[in-house]
């Protein structure tokens, strides 16, 4: 995700939560502004882990980008959050509290018994100092991953998914059925515990997990009900703080661009041309977009 101020977003990560610094690198050149399709752009990266789960911090030193809309809610197409396994909802709420941090839901929900599929599922929505949403979730015996339930584990335990906003499931899953992933499972989530937990008044939302071989999972969120959420920014670019990608790693990386380009995705990278496969031998990341404009990134292992 970008952020506006690297060493700010750092001491948010590594000490309201606890993720640790792997390593950090600039970003200049050629290759970097065609992979972004940003000339000019300069920028540096850290990335930090959390358990098994690795995140990137990216600040852009030019050219500047825009901050998060204020008034952005979880229903516009640019809402995309991390959800951070804790172990122990009411402890890990407390800590957010001790640093005052912003929430997004006004406390933490525990999801109804009459909700088969995501009862009793503890979450609580919150922002870092960007406003970038993150979850906090908890699952019950039963749900989630097995390595969510071992014991004696720390507070805070890694990344199950990144949930974004879709307009159309149907559309979403064809996309991402394209790419190998396969739906895992799905709620419809409703009500005043809904309500309390999106921050938006009415909300009906149809929840869709998508995950593929190994890594986290992919939550697709149609707000079924209120339909006022706004669509990405057509002109939205990598040093927008709204921005966030996610990296697909591909084990056949050509085949899967051959894919993509076949279904006339969008590529964002301009060093990649689906007219021009022979742009391909060299490149080993390439940006491209959603159908709601949610960038994702291919990369060869």
């Amino acid at each position: 995700m970008t952020v506006g101020d690297l060493d700010r977003s750092m001491a948010f990560y590594s000490t309201v939560l606890p993720f640790t610094k792997e390593s950090e690198r600039d970003h200049s050149g050629a290759d970097y502004q065609e992979l972004v399709d940003v000339p000019g752009a300069r920028a540096r990266t850290v990335q930090m882990r959390l358990g098994r789960e690795v995140i990137a911090l990216t600040q852009f030193s030019s050219p500047n980008g825009r901050p998060v809309p204020l008034d952005s809610t979880s229903n516009d197409l640019w809402f995309q959050h991390l959800a951070i396994v804790v172990g122990d909802m009411a402890k890990a709420y407390a800590r957010l509290q001790q640093y005052g941090v912003q929430g997004i839901s006004d406390r933490p929900q525990r999801l109804p018994a009459w909700n088969k599929d995501a009862a009793d599922i503890e979450a609580y929505y919150f922002k870092d100092p960007d406003g970038h949403p993150l979850e906090l979730i908890h699952f019950p015996e039963g749900k989630g991953d097995p390595r969510w339930h071992r014991r004696g584990e720390a507070l805070f335990l890694g990344i199950d998914h990144t949930a974004i906003a879709v307009k159309d499931t149907v559309v979403s899953l064809k996309f991402y059925r394209l790419l190998g992933f396969e739906v895992r499972g799905h709620s419809l989530n409703y009500g005043i515990e809904q309500e309390h937990l999106s921050g938006v008044p009415g909300a009906r939302v149809r929840i869709t997990s998508v995950r593929a071989g190994s890594g986290p999972g992919i939550e697709l969120l149609e707000y079924q009900r209120p339909r006022t959420g706004r669509r990405m920014p057509a002109d939205e670019r990598a040093p927008d703080l709204i921005h966030h990608h996610t990296t697909l790693a591909a084990s056949e990386f050509r085949r899967t661009l051959e894919v993509l380009c076949y279904a006339h995705v969008a590529l964002i990278s301009t060093g990649a041309r689906c007219d021009q496969p022979s742009t391909w031998e060299s490149r080993h990341l390439v940006l491209f977009l959603d159908p709601d404009g949610h960038v994702m990134e291919l990369a060869e292992p």
